[in-house]
């Protein structure tokens, strides 16, 4: 969990000194608030509609040539790159870092996460406490769940041994070229490294390797 470079390529993202002097991928949650506290707020460059909510506005920046559809809902503090899509009925709950050429769709909620570039979430996704790689496609209806049922501290296993994470909510890292088909649910604590396939109406949870493909119903 400490090799960066098997789950994303940060070398052309605006914003990848967030992952610097990181010893463990979940540890870039803490980072978050500090990233956005040191960050200089400017003004937004793209046209918001008049029926669009902004919350604490103050602490939200979009890059130039977003297209920003009526009826959305954003929450401060939140950056997001140029030429994104945010579409109607999309709802951006705070604590959201995205890269450049995005798509928030749809009835998609995200929460307390990081997505680097070209990442699409474009229709009734739902993305928690999860850090989301350049040119990922998450499908319709796919939901990231970050939070157990039973609400205690979140582990999984990794090279055979139980690791904690010391926290109660965290959703998915997903590295960069990974496809997540429609409707699967990801548990709590799942990672993909680069350019894995989950195929569509899953419900699985775990560590996947580089280039695996998930066909049935599986914990790895």
């Amino acid at each position: 969990m400490k090799d960066i470079k098997k789950f994303f390529n940060t070398e052309k993202y605006l914003h990848k000194n967030i992952f610097e002097n990181v010893e463990n991928l979940r540890d870039l949650f803490l980072k978050l608030n500090e990233y956005f506290y040191n960050f200089k707020f400017t003004k937004i460059k793209s046209k918001i509609p008049s029926s669009c909510y902004l919350e604490n506005e103050e602490k939200i920046f979009l890059g130039e040539n977003c297209i920003i559809e009526p009826n959305t809902y954003i929450k401060g503090p939140c950056i997001i790159g140029k030429n994104a899509q945010i579409r109607h009925g999309a709802y951006i709950r705070g604590n959201v870092l995205a890269g450049d050429n995005c798509v928030i769709g749809h009835a998609t909620e995200i929460k307390n996460s990081i997505l680097l570039d070209n990442v699409k979430a474009a229709h009734f996704a739902y993305v928690g406490d999860s850090i989301i790689g350049n040119n990922v496609n998450v499908g319709a209806g796919v939901k990231f769940a970050n939070f157990r049922l039973d609400q205690n501290e979140i582990s999984f296993m990794f090279e055979s041994k139980k690791i904690y994470t010391g926290l109660n909510k965290l959703g998915a890292i997903i590295g960069d070229d990974c496809q997540i088909g429609c409707n699967s649910v990801l548990n709590p604590a799942t990672f993909f490294e680069k350019s894995v396939i989950c195929y569509p109406c899953l419900n699985i949870g775990g560590y996947f390797e580089k280039e695996s493909i998930i066909k049935q119903s599986q914990k790895k």
